[in-house]
């Protein structure tokens, strides 16, 4: 074989190999569904209601991804995962997106394979207690037993507080935030470690929320996101983009509520690339005009999906905090659309 001809059978395969990676975009708009891996079951973040429908601050992010996508925020099969389950079944293709509060970390970004698209929650790691316990600190947690899911980044930030403050503790292993509580309401455990809002989101579903206390020490970092597989960066392109169309849309004052009437009189640029208005955003990532304006329409924007989940007002009581807009001194930041 000429060495031309040789290059350009290469060139052909390398192509191919590209092209057959992966096409997520193209396999979830000829399923109809989007294959949305989430909780096994988290108040306020996504649980499935008597009648099978899911609901939650996470869950909102599948619908968004969905409206944009395939214009109608129902077509969503949700997938429950745990902890152990959630990477693998993102990898294997089981899912098409996870949105499953996961804390994104340089191992899970680079052995793991996956792209964080972004952060929908900064959080980081609590204790919960209950107050016959008559502990007010989590440095006075030596000897205890902690109830701790595995195949979280929890397990290692235990680990290391407990071992920087010269104490020890009893790690009682548990599968699922279902599992969690039923321990630390058995009495299995003297204390429950997760992140803060998981502790809040739990407590809330407690019959007696007011005898337990979330303690005031915060040990760890954990920005929670949704993820993608690597290999695929239009499909990451259009889950980042749609969670920073949310984001962005608060920030503007877009709502469900008045977006088709800001697409037909804002004079703000941004506003009118972000409705498609004007120019063509979608035509970039291979969707229509109006995707970023369908996925602000399926539960609202930022500022309303975190209202109606877990804000101050709901039974999980999340006040804003790092998770306010960059303009209020929080950490939201969605980047430009132009």
């Amino acid at each position: 074989m000429n060495k031309s001809l040789f290059l350009g059978t290469v060139a052909a395969v390398t192509l191919t190999a590209g092209m057959g990676m992966a096409d997520t975009l193209a396999e979830v708009k000829a399923r109809g569904e989007l294959n949305c891996g989430v909780n096994t079951g988290l108040a306020g973040f996504a649980a499935p209601d008597a009648s099978g429908n899911w609901t939650g601050f996470d869950v909102a992010i599948c619908k968004a991804v969905a409206a944009a996508v395939l214009g109608d925020p129902a077509k969503v099969k949700y997938v429950p995962t745990t902890g152990q389950t959630r990477f693998t079944a993102l990898a294997s293709g089981e899912v098409d997106v996870l949105a499953r509060n996961s804390t994104w970390t340089f191992s899970r970004d680079t052995d793991l394979k996956l792209d964080f698209v972004g952060v929908n929650y900064f959080d980081g790691q609590g204790f919960m207690v209950s107050k016959d316990l008559g502990v007010t600190s989590a440095k006075e947690l030596d000897g205890a037993t902690v109830c701790i899911q595995t195949g979280t980044t929890t397990e290692l930030n235990l680990a290391d507080f407990f071992q920087a403050n010269n104490m020890s503790y009893q790690p009682v292993n548990i599968d699922s935030n279902a599992e969690g509580e039923q321990q630390y309401m058995a009495g299995a455990c003297d204390a429950y470690t997760t992140d803060a809002s998981g502790l809040a989101a739990t407590r809330a579903a407690f019959a007696d929320p007011e005898n337990h206390i979330i303690l005031p020490e915060i040990i760890s970092k954990e920005p929670l996101g949704p993820a993608v597989r690597h290999g695929d960066s239009n499909w990451g392109d259009i889950v980042r983009w749609t969670l920073y169309a949310l984001i962005a849309a608060e920030e503007y004052g877009i709502t469900s509520k008045n977006l088709e009437e800001l697409a037909k009189s804002s004079q703000n640029p941004e506003v009118q690339r972000l409705l498609g208005t004007t120019d063509d955003l979608g035509a970039m990532i291979g969707l229509d005009k109006e995707w970023a304006r369908r996925a602000i329409a399926a539960s609202g924007n930022y500022g309303e999906i975190f209202a109606a989940n877990i804000g101050e007002q709901t039974p999980i009581g999340l006040a804003r905090g790092l998770n306010a807009q960059w303009t209020q001194g929080g950490l939201q930041y969605a980047m430009p659309f132009r």
